[in-house]
């Protein structure tokens, strides 16, 4: 049988009710993880494998094709990717023919109708909402890296998905890996529990060097070439939703968990310091996010060499009993009247994911539909997103202003092949 471990992350409610009704509906906040016991692939269920379709071919979805397979409960039947020479190449290592590779902007929709179960979806993040609607719409289980969009529009779309797939009972399932961690899963339980006492100020910081200097080439080759664009969709804003939307969204992400509400505003900068001047993101952020009870959350992101300064994905709140600390691939702990010893996550960004495949196929098998990683991760999402408008515009922002402009950004397909 299954073993499942679960842990409510409780808390208290939003004192604006405006500002939650944007996420509300779209899932509760009780997060699961399931291992997969040898011994459950003996009935009938288990021993069926889910059609897997993957769109997106890039190096993560490479890399997590490979846990996929390694799960035993899945077979990889289709692939997509808008680059034929890539999804080619994906279909040769990982065994599926020709004639189920698909490319070119619509080729996930020949997919979709290819006789999946479900997809995992890989893809820049500005093609996330769409193609998960598709998804949805298609009757497929859905299951998406982080960030779900890079815009609130986008949001909107995903969390919409999220409610139809549980009215279609499908699963819908958001990839962060840090929520599929035991320490970080116990030691926000205990900070939701009063542990720490009320909450003083956190802080929360993404400091690591550039992740795309192999993109570089394309730009430096052709930057008007559009296929060279979306080669280089890291180093695009619209595409990307920018490092804080991106990348840095890992650290933010934890931030709100532990806050459990939306912020009220945020205020900020962002520069270019060090890049090269290719592409349109920014190198470095600088935001304060104010929350109620006069709590602020100050984070801080780079994307450049650190020269030996200490740098990682870390997160403290410190409260009237104590302090949270957790560190992305180290140590996550309680200090004070109630501690919390925690332990080391190492290996978090492998286990993270291989946990979620895990939860994805037990709930597909045993029909648990309820998806509760949707409703935070869409508000995570929203407060990158909140960070990135308040930075650009050097100015306060508040969140249900966000909300109402329903800024989109428009990539221009221009020039690529349908």
């Amino acid at each position: 049988m299954t073993k499942k471990i679960e842990k409510t992350i409780g808390g208290k409610e939003s004192e604006s009710l405006n500002r939650r009704t944007f996420i509300a509906g779209a899932g509760a906040s009780t997060l699961a993880f399931s291992i997969i016991q040898p011994q459950f692939v003996m009935g009938t269920s288990a021993n069926t494998k889910i059609k897997l379709g993957l769109i997106g071919c890039g190096g993560r979805g490479a890399w997590i094709s490979n846990l996929f397979v390694q799960n035993g409960g899945y077979e990889i039947v289709a692939a997509f990717d808008y680059f034929a020479d890539r999804v080619n190449a994906y279909g040769e290592r990982f065994h599926v023919s020709a004639a189920h590779c698909f490319s070119g902007l619509s080729g996930y929709k020949r997919l979709l109708a290819d006789g999946v179960d479900a997809v995992a979806i890989e893809t820049p993040p500005y093609f996330h909402p769409e193609q998960a609607a598709a998804g949805v719409d298609a009757g497929v289980h859905v299951y998406v890296a982080k960030p779900i969009a890079v815009d609130a529009p986008g949001c909107e779309t995903i969390a919409a998905s999220g409610k139809k797939a549980t009215e279609k009972r499908l699963c819908f399932l958001v990839d962060f890996q840090t929520r599929a961690n035991e320490f970080y899963i116990e030691a926000i339980r205990r900070v939701h529990a009063g542990d720490i006492g009320n909450f003083a100020f956190g802080e929360s910081s993404y400091h690591a060097g550039c992740p795309w200097d192999r993109q570089f080439q394309y730009l430096e080759d052709d930057p008007a070439n559009p296929e060279n664009r979306l080669r280089a969709w890291g180093l695009d804003k619209t595409l990307s939703g920018d490092i804080i939307t991106e990348q840095n969204i890992h650290t933010l992400d934890v931030a709100s968990w532990i806050m459990n509400e939306p912020p009220l505003q945020a205020s900020g900068l962002c520069a270019r310091k060090v890049r090269k001047d290719l592409g349109n993101c920014h190198d470095c952020f600088t935001v304060v996010f104010e929350y109620p009870n006069d709590v602020g959350i100050s984070f801080s992101s780079r994307q450049f060499e650190g020269h030996e300064s200490a740098g990682g994905i870390n997160n403290r709140m410190f409260g009237s009993k104590g302090v949270l600390e957790t560190q992305y691939g180290g140590q996550v702990l309680i200090r004070g009247e109630h501690p919390y010893p925690g332990g080391k996550t190492p290996q978090i960004f492998t286990e993270g994911a291989v946990n979620n495949i895990a939860t994805f196929r037990n709930n597909i098998v045993n029909g648990v539909y309820d998806n509760p990683t949707v409703e935070p991760s869409v508000r995570s999402n929203l407060v990158a997103i909140l960070g990135r408008t308040a930075a650009y515009t050097r100015s306060v922002v508040r969140w249900n202003e966000m909300l109402k402009t329903k800024e989109k950004l428009e990539f221009d397909l221009t020039g690529l092949n349908d």
